[in-house]
């Protein structure tokens, strides 16, 4: 399907151009990995005025990790996530994750920044960072600033961005203890398809629990009643069970042409308990290899 609408398209090689760029259009749309931009230019979704690669601005390639922060920049792509040693050290779930988005070759484009920009209900980044407490770096003409990422989503597609502003980067807090995650994505067939549900759990010493859920409501879902009812206390089947039976009253699953709220309900009962059980043996030095699948 071609591009029908005009728009400008610039490719500036630093990230003040760039910025100047999206302060001169009303609708100036970024261009990093494009999986999703280009889609909606096709089907005219989205109309820009402008779009702005920023593929070029090299400080937007980084992956860093500085005094116990990890800095993901604007143009990473899933695979680099994938593929990086830091990545792999410290953050073993964030290869997890992204080894489940799309295809190969959408892994090799597609960005966790735009990811997260795209703001859609099934995005698989979204539980993820919600469980480390990341922030997400946004720089604009008037300057710099840090959204915490429960206050970056305001709705389905909808993002505290402004006007003019570009996100930079994501920082995510190393945790100040010896930690284990697990994502669990339910779809329904292996290989490119959006998420029915998911969910995140990272577990940390003396039976203490983040737990955040994905594609079950317009944004994602930090389960805190979960972590307060597992905190402190030695897991056992039971535990798991009343813990699992608090889900119905935090998530709102919607049916749609992939599963029936019904469906989403039930499983993500299931796969919260899976990945539960995974993230506490691997605490423990057991459990499954990342990236094997629970489903």
């Amino acid at each position: 399907m071609p591009i029908l609408h005009n728009f400008e398209y610039f490719k500036p090689a630093s990230l003040n151009e760039a910025l100047l760029l999206l302060s001169r259009y009303k609708r100036a749309y970024v261009l990093a990995g494009g999986t999703d931009l280009v889609n909606n230019l096709k089907s005219e979704i989205d109309q820009p005025d402008a779009v702005v690669d920023i593929k070029s601005i090299k400080t937007l390639h980084a992956i860093t990790f500085k005094k116990n922060v990890l800095t993901i920049g604007a143009c990473v792509t899933f695979s680099e996530l994938i593929d990086s040693k830091i990545i792999q050290s410290k953050f073993p779930v964030i290869a997890e994750v992204a080894k489940t988005v799309g295809s190969v070759g959408i892994r090799n484009r597609a960005t966790m920044v735009g990811n997260i920009c795209s703001a859609v209900a099934c995005a698989d980044s979204s539980p993820m960072l919600l469980a480390f407490r990341a922030n997400v770096l946004i720089q604009g003409k008037k300057g710099k600033r840090k959204v915490a990422i429960e206050k970056w989503f305001k709705g389905n597609k909808k993002t505290d961005l402004k006007i003019g502003e570009l996100v930079t980067a994501i920082e995510i807090p190393f945790p100040a203890k010896n930690y284990a995650g697990c994502f669990v994505k339910l779809g329904r067939y292996s290989g490119e398809d959006l998420a029915q549900a998911s969910v995140v759990v990272l577990a940390f010493p003396k039976n203490q629990f983040a737990v955040a859920f994905g594609s079950v409501g317009p944004i994602p879902i930090m389960a805190t009643k979960i972590a307060n009812a597992l905190k402190g206390r030695e897991l056992s089947q039971e535990l798991i069970k009343q813990a699992s039976a608090l889900i119905p009253t935090m998530i709102s699953p919607i049916t749609d042409m992939r599963a029936t709220k019904e469906y989403r309900m039930h499983m993500c009962q299931v796969i919260f308990e899976r990945g539960l059980k995974a993230a506490s043996d691997r605490l423990r030095g057991d459990g499954p290899a990342y990236g094997v699948s629970l489903i």
